[in-house]
């Protein structure tokens, strides 16, 4: 029974290595080939331990002001993203959970309806609408453009979240003589900080991965966010610059994924635990 469950543990434990090999692989590769010039990365069988490894990619990143533009947009939008997002979801959220009000649902089911239409849908339209408000080449143009696809998924998650605390919470911060702004700021908020950083990450993640609207929105080379200057500086038509791509491609992923390790902790649930008195 002994051995049984000993082989048991290490086709468990293969079986874990394997995946975790298999999942960790591109990222690796990624990382190699960041420290190769584009002319090895062709060679057969590839180098998996470069003999020479050299930091030109990155020195050619660091080195052009073009590229580091394209980080600073990406961050300002992303950035303008969340917290826009933030101040409309929040409210929203705790309106749709506490507030009773005709046709909730409905109203509720168009906003979560908008995520339901594709994108390139309203590009055409998008774009004329952009030009006659000036909106092209503009940050405030594509923050709101990202918001908008960004707010139907974050309200319904805010509101998921204030959900899950008892309204005797709002009840009794009412007896105590506070509003519903006192309420909401002062007692549930630090409550669903969880959730806030949850929609945060996601919001984060969907404006610095987004690649169609800033390529329409964003034409000016100065204006060009961190997706749309990765494809337009190494993929050329004739020639493909791969070691330069691996070095931006992991440094533009180094941010969401420091974001990561560094909150998620705090995406823990059941923070409400002890908050009412019994």
């Amino acid at each position: 029974m002994k051995k049984k469950n000993t082989i048991l543990s290490i086709i468990k434990y293969a079986v874990i290595v394997s995946l975790l090999i298999l999942l960790l692989f591109p990222v690796v590769w990624m990382a190699i080939s960041s420290v190769q010039p584009s002319s090895k990365l062709m060679n057969l069988p590839p180098e998996f331990l470069p003999s020479n490894p050299t930091l030109d990619n990155y020195i050619k990143i660091i080195s052009n002001t073009k590229y580091l533009r394209y980080f600073e947009n990406s961050f300002i939008t992303a950035g303008g993203t969340v917290l826009l997002c933030l101040c409309i979801a929040i409210p929203a959220g705790y309106a749709f959970s506490r507030y009773r009000f005709p046709m909730k649902n409905t109203v509720m089911t168009f906003i979560m309806s908008v995520q339901m239409f594709p994108i390139v849908v309203i590009l055409i339209s998008l774009y004329t609408f952009y030009m006659r408000w000036n909106l092209l080449n503009t940050y405030r143009g594509l923050i709101l453009i990202d918001t908008a696809f960004a707010l139907p998924l974050a309200i319904n998650l805010m509101k998921s979240f204030f959900d899950t605390l008892p309204k005797s919470l709002d009840e009794s911060a009412t007896i105590d003589g506070a509003g519903r702004l006192r309420t909401l700021w002062s007692i549930l908020m630090p409550l669903v900080l969880p959730g806030l950083l949850a929609v945060g990450i996601y919001t984060f993640l969907n404006a610095w991965d987004d690649f169609l609207m800033a390529l329409t929105i964003m034409q000016d080379t100065n204006m060009k966010t961190l997706t749309v200057g990765l494809a337009q500086s190494f993929l050329g038509e004739y020639a493909y610059d791969y070691g330069a791509l691996m070095a931006f491609s992991l440094c533009g992923s180094l941010p969401v994924v420091l974001i990561f390790v560094f909150l998620q902790r705090y995406m823990i649930s059941g923070l409400t635990a002890g908050a009412v008195k019994g």
